[in-house]
């Protein structure tokens, strides 16, 4: 537990390097992203329920993941946090090859330790081996959302860290193409849930079970590349927002940028499908185009226009993300919620009372982080 730092932070290299470019919007961001699963997924529905009016029902809709092939904006939220991991990076990216070992040893420690932890996290989040101890390895789900988090972050720095921002383009580009060829190269089944290398890679390689044994796990090893590559995008955009003095130029070529690529993902959809399970080139490229959209909304509401008490709200969430996912899966917040609200929400209108239980649900999470915030107390791994 650190004070007044964020989960991303790193040890300095000398004295003398620059404070750390600070963005407000990207911990807000990092927040509406969290808010989404901590339970306003559930607003929609039950403002849907209260109104009846179709438009609650599509944003409702929205909250759900896609069944195969597809987009939905909850489809989003797990690559916009390793996106934000990377432009959190890049505010702060150096060359360490060129430093003496001794210098660079506390980046890799930390490196190693994130991953590491991350990791055992992960597996903890998906309840172990569910059916307690003592039980077979065999039966241990490793791949998980935070390994997934931790296995871009790790890569995506060793890149930043050892290679020239030109070879780090190119990187981006070739792995990109090339994990594509691969996925092309399993014919006309390529794309299905039997059929695809990520199946094959998975069955073959993947240590333990996979989600609901499925025959590929949509956190598996394969689609941990792609994955590798919406971070390293976060980096370049990390690094563009550090170098641009203009915050108009700035808004205007991540609009551009983040429509580009959300409009080349589109067109290339009829060939390479939008896909989240198998994390396709038209599933990163449409994802990393939302994400660069989001932090240049975020940008300019909370770095430009001011607005601070918005983007306090969501910063509260965001500066211990790590920690209320774990808590999501960890905690009964339903139980604390009903326990403290219930007699006031079942005396409400019944029509009401979905409602009413999404907001209690949502406040008891957001009260707990707001205590945590307004004494620095931010959780770093």
């Amino acid at each position: 537990m650190s004070q007044g730092q964020t989960q991303d932070a790193l040890p300095p290299i000398t004295p003398a390097d620059k404070p750390r470019t600070r963005l407000k919007s990207l911990d807000a961001l990092r927040g509406f992203d969290m808010f989404w699963i901590l339970g306003g997924e559930a607003i929609f529905a039950a403002l849907f329920v209260l109104t009846s009016w179709r438009g609650f029902e599509w944003l409702d809709g929205q909250m759900h993941h896609s069944q195969w092939h597809g987009f939905s904006f909850y489809d989003l939220i797990f690559p916009l946090f390793i996106f934000l991991s990377g432009v959190a990076l890049g505010l702060s990216a150096k060359r360490l090859d060129a430093l003496p070992l001794a210098s660079r040893y506390p980046y890799y420690r930390h490196a190693l330790t994130r991953l590491s932890l991350l990791i055992v996290l992960g597996i903890i989040y998906n309840h172990g081996w569910g059916s307690g101890m003592p039980a077979s390895p065999e039966q241990v789900r490793y791949a998980s959302v935070l390994a997934r988090i931790a296995f871009a972050w790790f890569f995506t720095a060793m890149i930043v860290w050892h290679t020239s921002i030109r070879s780090q383009y190119w990187l981006a580009a070739i792995a990109l193409i090339a994990y594509t060829f691969l996925q092309l190269s399993f014919g006309a089944n390529a794309f299905t849930a039997e059929g695809s290398i990520n199946a094959w890679v998975d069955t073959h390689w993947l240590p333990g079970i996979t989600y609901q044994n499925l025959p590929y796990d949509p956190e598996g090893l394969l689609s941990t590349l792609p994955a590798i590559i919406n971070a390293l995008v976060g980096v370049f955009v990390g690094r563009f927002v550090k170098q641009q003095a203009s915050p108009k130029r700035l808004l205007l070529t991540l609009l551009f940028a983040g429509s580009a690529l959300i409009i080349i993902g589109i067109l290339l959809s009829p060939w390479i499908p939008i896909n989240k399970s198998l994390w396709t080139m038209t599933f990163s490229l449409v994802t990393i185009g939302s994400s660069i959209l989001l932090l240049a909304l975020f940008y300019g509401l909370v770095d430009v226009l001011n607005w601070q008490r918005f983007g306090w709200f969501f910063a509260v969430i965001g500066t211990n993300a790590i920690v209320i996912y774990l808590a999501s899966s960890l905690v009964q917040w339903r139980y604390v919620a009903d326990s403290l609200f219930g007699g006031f929400i079942q005396a409400a209108p019944e029509l009401w009372q979905p409602l009413l239980m999404a907001i209690s649900l949502l406040t008891v999470q957001w009260l707990l982080l707001r205590w945590l915030y307004n004494r620095q107390l931010f959780i770093k791994v």
